[in-house]
């Protein structure tokens, strides 16, 4: 592996940013994790396909992330390249049938829903106060216990590395809670969605309806990943971890939160080994006294 010559064939690159030794503490809504060897911004097609080509022919091993939303990075850090989406990559553009919208897969996810609620379209309105971006809410089937933003799917533009780009239409993917059938080694580049003309007023109600709930049951203002499991078949897991008496249970700075069981917190000093330590006991927890094996929702880098 040579970061070194990665370096000096990507520094210039045209829309190409490169930081060395960059804490992916700054990256992560945990507000955890230690250096990358590289931190990279790709701002077009081209400079992430060439930066790939790069990182390739020099065996630097790499990653695609977002906004680090569902994402645990150890505290050592990943020995690679991390790389993210940049302006390219954040348009939005309405179709001309006026019900479409195709968006970059770098796109803020919640700028898309009020993008949509400025247009007067509805469907959207569930994904209000998820964070991250529109490429990491479709490689998981971002939503709710109910909706998912692979229902509203018309198309999907990926890059597949060494071969080019490839489309989607929405029944080629299979999608299932927390689930996106796309191929693990391609890369999202923007997808089409498919929305439905409403009234402004009603969209917002339902829209101020989904962030009240989510205020009230989610701690919002602490550096957390989000859910930190996977619900089982017809069980809430948050139900599930609480009835171990787990709601409050810490290790050093990582904490179960009081308010959702299912969101592990940083309460300001939470180091990854101490996040994981609190994962690892819920889950032996919860299969002890439930006998459920629960599956992580959160991506761990770096371990």
């Amino acid at each position: 592996m040579s970061v070194f010559n990665a370096v000096m064939a990507l520094s210039g690159m045209i829309d190409t940013d490169v930081i060395e030794n960059e804490k992916l503490a700054r990256h992560t809504s945990y507000r955890i994790g230690g250096k990358a060897d590289l931190f990279i911004a790709c701002h077009s097609y081209h400079s992430l396909r060439r930066t790939i080509e790069v990182l390739s022919r020099e065996r630097v091993p790499w990653v695609i992330i977002g906004k680090g939303s569902n994402l645990l990075v150890a505290d050592e850090g990943y020995r690679g390249a991390v790389i993210t989406l940049g302006s390219e990559f954040s348009r939005f553009v309405l179709g001309e049938d006026g019900s479409t919208i195709t968006v970059g897969a770098g796109a803020i996810l919640a700028r898309v829903v009020n993008e949509a609620l400025s247009k007067e379209l509805s469907g959207l309105e569930f994904a209000v106060g998820i964070p991250g971006t529109v490429g990491g809410a479709i490689s998981m089937n971002a939503g709710s216990r109910t909706e998912w933003i692979g229902s509203l799917v018309e198309d999907v533009v990926t890059y597949k590395p060494g071969s080019g780009i490839r489309h989607y239409a929405c029944d080629d993917v299979a999608w299932g809670y927390r689930e996106c059938g796309l191929p693990r080694d391609e890369i999202v580049l923007e997808v089409t969605l498919r929305l439905n003309p409403a009234p402004k007023d009603e969209i917002r109600t339902r829209m101020e309806r989904a962030l009240s709930r989510r205020r009230r049951t989610q701690p919002l203002g602490v550096p957390s990943c989000g859910s930190v499991f996977r619900n089982p078949p017809d069980r809430a897991v948050g139900a599930l971890i609480e009835e171990c008496g787990l709601k409050g249970f810490s290790q050093g700075g990582a904490e179960v939160s009081s308010v959702h069981a299912n969101f592990i917190v940083n309460k300001g000093a939470a180091t990854a080994d101490d996040v994981a330590s609190v994962i690892r006991h819920v889950h032996g927890k919860v299969k002890e006294i439930h006998g459920v094996e629960l599956q992580p929702e959160v991506k761990f880098l770096g371990f």
